[in-house]
């Protein structure tokens, strides 16, 4: 293999690789600045009244699939009712 098909290997690795970790940057970049409007967003919710940790628990629970999360709750009755709750 000669000198110059190395050094274009190389530079074409070289440049693949940059391309990837600048990807990476910006992706993490733009995943702060999303972190830090969804605070934004509970803050004014936490201004209006709401209760914070009860709307982030309801975001999760939305995530959810319905039929689990039935499931989850039936079991979580039944729990409370052997317990006297």
């Amino acid at each position: 293999m000669s000198d110059a098909v190395t050094d274009t290997t190389y530079r074409v690795t070289a440049d693949e690789l940059r391309q990837f970790i600048e990807r990476y940057e910006r992706l993490d970049a733009e995943k702060k600045d999303i972190a830090e409007q969804q605070k934004e967003v509970m803050s004014e919710a936490k201004g209006r009244g709401y209760d914070t940790k009860v709307l982030r628990k309801l975001v999760a629970l939305r995530k959810r699939d319905r039929e689990d999360l039935a499931e989850e709750e039936a079991v979580l009755e039944l729990y409370k009712e052997a317990l006297g709750m």
